[in-house]
C-alpha cells in the first residue's frame, strides 16, 4: 500500500514526465523490432519538457539524421535513472535545461539547428554539458536499437568469434584487387 501511496503522491506532485513519439521510418531496423509505430517512456525524476530538451540536445551532440528519436529517448531514460539516484545530478540537469531556454530567449527546442549548436558550443565546457555527454556516449552507443541502426551485430565471442562470423562480410566496401593481399601459404 505504501508503494501505491508513493506512486500516487509522486504522480500528484508532477515530478515525473513522459517522452512520447512515433517511428518515422516504417521500414528501418528499429521499426522491425518495435511492436508499434508509437512509443512512450516514463521518466521518474525529470519532467516531460526537460526530457524533450535533453532528447533534442542529444540529437545535436550525437547527430544521426536517420536514427529514430526512440533510440535517443532510451538515452534520456538512462539520464533520468541516474538523476533519480543522484539529486545533485537532477538539479544540475534542471538548471542546465533552464539555461538552454534562457540562452534561447524561450523554448530552446524551437530554435533552428544552427542556433542550437551555437548555444551548445558556448556551454560545452560547463558541468551540465559534460555530464550529459558523458552519460549519453555510453548509453547511446551501448543500446541494442543503436546496434541495429548501425548494422552492428554485437559481441561475437558468445556466437563463436569473428573468424567464422562477420570476419569477411563487409558489404559497404568494394573488394580489394587480388594483388593487394599476400599470396596464401601453401
Amino acid at each position: 500500500m505504501s508503494d501505491l501511496a508513493l506512486s500516487r503522491r509522486r504522480f500528484l506532485q508532477g515530478s515525473g514526465g513522459l517522452l512520447m513519439g512515433t517511428l518515422l521510418f516504417s521500414s528501418g531496423p528499429i521499426a522491425l523490432l518495435a511492436p508499434s509505430q508509437s512509443w512512450a517512456l516514463e521518466l521518474t525524476t525529470l519532467d516531460s519538457a526537460t526530457g524533450q530538451r535533453l532528447l533534442a540536445m542529444l540529437r545535436r551532440i550525437y547527430p544521426h539524421d536517420d536514427m529514430e528519436d526512440a533510440v535517443y529517448a532510451l538515452t534520456v531514460k538512462d539520464i533520468d535513472s541516474k538523476a533519480s539516484a543522484d539529486p545533485g545530478l537532477a538539479e544540475l540537469l534542471k538548471k542546465g535545461v533552464a539555461d538552454l531556454d534562457a540562452r534561447a530567449g524561450g523554448d530552446w527546442t524551437r530554435l533552428d539547428e544552427a542556433r542550437q549548436v551555437a548555444i551548445l558550443e558556448a556551454i560545452q565546457d560547463q558541468p551540465f554539458f559534460t555530464q550529459v555527454r558523458a552519460i549519453a556516449v555510453n548509453s547511446l552507443y551501448s543500446n541494442e536499437l543503436a546496434y541495429h541502426h548501425f548494422g552492428y551485430e554485437g559481441a561475437s565471442f558468445p556466437k563463436g568469434g569473428y573468424l567464422h562470423r562477420g570476419f569477411n562480410d563487409l558489404s559497404w566496401l568494394p573488394n580489394p584487387p587480388a594483388d593487394a593481399s599476400p599470396a596464401p601459404y601453401g
